[in-house]
């Protein structure tokens, strides 16, 4: 009757150990995007990436509200439009 149980235990170990495995791959970290966008209308007060779409500003970290359309971020490119808010201001082309 233990040798059962020790036998049980192992088999939900092996199977324990074969979920987390594939919970890990399935977390990888994705591809590194081939070009971002300039995504405006989602930036955080004093988080945007630069100078505003309007000219008021030439700096990253200066935007003064949340969510202002002149304020953008970079974003891998086909994320902007997933997010609420968000418009694409510009596509750059990643660095190689």
């Amino acid at each position: 009757m233990d040798q059962k149980k020790v036998v049980n235990s192992a088999l939900a170990g092996v199977v324990a150990l074969g979920a987390s495995l594939a919970m890990m791959s399935a977390q990888a970290v994705p591809p590194q995007p081939e070009a971002w966008e300039k995504c405006a209308g989602i930036a955080k007060k004093g988080m945007n990436d630069c100078g505003a779409l309007n000219g008021k500003h030439g700096c990253a970290g200066q935007a003064a509200s949340n969510n202002d359309p002149n304020e953008w971020v970079y974003v891998p490119q086909g994320t902007c439009t997933k997010i609420t808010g968000g418009s694409v201001a510009k596509v750059k082309p990643a660095k190689k």
